[in-house]
Parts: structure tokens; sequence; C-alpha cells
């Protein structure tokens, strides 16, 4: 099993996604045959998607340096996402939506006759193999039901964009009202490791 292990929250030691993350890796590595790639998009941002090389005919022979970097780092990430049998996201709310860290990968795996296509019945995922886990973190209260429910532009968003990329197994393990005081916190933080524990 090849599992790909994203981090995109840029608080640090105070982060509440990346703990999670690390120890659903670390529980999903402990299976026999299991390897591990981490990707940081804190510590190695990506640059903001330009599409040039895709859309603007731009050839890696005719590219400038900095088109052929971002050709090479994007077909890196792709080559990592294509690779994985799990992808373990780490995936905090920042102003009802994810990171913009994360945002520029999503951006790096949705490629068209790679990750979907086209065809006459209209969009098909190919990567219907691969399965998500989701780690998500935050200070409000979202949830199914909730009054702020339909604020959810995170886990909504990443569940679809996924979705649209043929993956179905999606898990999601959520730490939420973490803004809610430190017992609500630790209380979120503990259900979350519950879940990761049932993995």
């Amino acid at each position: 099993m090849k599992i790909l292990h994203i981090d995109s929250s840029v608080t640090g030691a105070k982060s509440i996604s990346r703990p999670l993350t690390k120890e659903t890796a670390a529980k999903l590595a402990s299976k026999p045959g299991a390897t591990v790639t981490y990707r940081d998009l804190v510590d190695e941002p990506l640059n903001h998607y330009t599409a040039v090389l895709r859309v603007y005919g731009v050839t890696p022979e005719t590219a400038t340096p900095a088109q052929k970097l971002e050709l090479e780092t994007g077909e890196a990430i792709l080559a990592e996402f294509l690779a994985s049998d799990v992808v373990v996201l780490g995936a905090p709310m920042y102003n009802f939506g994810i990171p913009s860290q994360l945002k520029a990968w999503v951006d790096l795996i949705c490629v068209a006759g790679k990750t979907f296509s086209y065809g006459a019945d209209g969009p098909k995922g190919l990567c219907g193999d691969k399965k998500v886990i989701i780690v998500s973190s935050r200070g409000g209260k979202y949830g199914p039901g909730s009054p702020t429910a339909h604020m959810d532009f995170q886990e909504n968003y990443l569940k679809g964009v996924l979705g649209f990329l043929g993956v179905t197994d999606i898990t999601v393990i959520r730490a939420e009202g973490i803004g809610y005081g430190p017992d609500v916190a630790k209380a979120a933080v503990e259900g979350a490791q519950a879940e990761i524990a049932k993995l």
C-alpha cells in the first residue's frame, strides 16, 4: 500500500490537523508493505496554478526556466497522486474553505486525460481505485444539520472535486468546534483520534 500524506496547515506547532494526519498515516503505515510519501504544502509551497503549459501550447522546449519548473512540479505532484493507493489529506478550514496551499495542489491533480476525461456522456473520473482520508479541522461547527452547514466550502468542496476524479472511497476524520474553548477542543481531538484508531 502506497500512502500519500499531505499537510496544509499554516499554524505549525499549534495545528490541530497536523498531529492527526501524522497519527493517521502512522496507523496505515503499520500495515505490512506500506510506504509513505510526505508532502508539506507550507514548508514547500506550490506556485499558484497558471495552466500556461497546458492551455497556451507552451512546450518544454520553448518554455522559460520558470515555466519548466512549473511543468516539472506539476508532473511530480500528479505522479505522487497517481502512484498512491491511499491519500491522507490534512485540510483545515480557513474562512469557510480550504487553505490556498491545498487548492494549489488540487489544481495540479485535476488533469484531463490523467485523472478525469470528457466524452459523449460527460465527465468521467479516472481515480476510482483510490481511498482518501480527509483530516478536517475547524474552529466552528459546520456538520450536517448545524445552522452553518451551508457555509462548509471545505469538506464539501474536497468531496466534490475528489468525486469528480472518480474517488468514491472517502473518509472524513473531523475535529470541529476547536474555537469553542479548551474542553470542546479536547473532546473534538479525542473524537478524531478514536476514529483514527478504527482505521
